[in-house]
């Protein structure tokens, strides 16, 4: 992260919202919707896009993404650690994966809630209506590839309407179905297709069917009182 811009987002929390907007969108190229808010929290993200009413809370440290992308009413909350690597570095990490993007994509009335560690290299993809919950879960998307002794990395991706419980980790390639739940303390390690069903351990297996017609499957508003 360039030391210019942290020390300019930092200084820019002493302004009253409506004017910090204005200068994260004018100086820094945010696109942020009506109603759209982000806390004391500070971003390095070559894009930017907030939808309407889309919030991040404060203490948020999100670092070296291609793009920030939140929909409409999505929400990141306090003291999340969000960092990827960024594509088109001059570096020898991720040569040969000409079409990754350091991204995290969070779909309409989706949060992430507080205290978690995001690793977007590979890119991050969460679906409408969903609760990334609890605290202390991670997300990789990169690792040590041991026969080629190299960096690899792959997109983590997590459905619509899904219910990611406390302490989890998702890695590299995996992927949580739509109307699915992933129990506490669960490691997600592949891409599991079938909907509307609970996994869990480690690594997660599907455990059991979800009753379809539970009401979190259906609400229209993502946060849940």
């Amino acid at each position: 992260m360039k030391k210019a811009l942290l020390l300019v987002q930092v200084l820019l929390f002493i302004l009253p919202w409506p004017i910090r907007k204005m200068a994260l969108s004018n100086v820094f190229g945010f696109s942020l919707g009506k109603g759209a808010k982000i806390g004391f929290s500070i971003i390095s993200s070559k894009s930017v896009f907030l939808g309407a009413n889309a919030k991040i809370g404060h203490l948020c440290v999100i670092n070296g993404l291609d793009s920030l992308n939140l929909d409409k009413y999505a929400f990141i909350g306090n003291l999340n650690w969000i960092s990827g690597f960024p594509n088109g570095t001059n570096s020898p990490h991720y040569k040969d994966e000409i079409d990754r993007s350091a991204a995290l994509t969070i779909g309409e009335h989706s949060a992430i809630t507080s205290r978690h560690l995001i690793d977007c290299t590979g890119g991050v993809f969460i679906g409408r209506f969903s609760t990334f919950a609890g605290f202390r879960s991670q997300i990789l998307t990169h690792s040590i590839d041991i026969p080629s002794s190299r960096q690899r990395s792959k997109p983590v991706k997590v459905g619509d309407y899904c219910f990611i419980g406390t302490t989890c980790v998702l890695l590299p390639g995996s992927t949580l179905p739509n109307y699915s739940v992933l129990a506490a303390h669960s490691l997600l390690l592949k891409g599991h297709v079938l909907e509307y069903m609970l996994y869990a351990g480690s690594p997660a297996k599907s455990i059991k069917k979800l009753d379809v017609n539970s009401l979190y499957f259906s609400r229209k508003s993502g946060f849940v009182t």
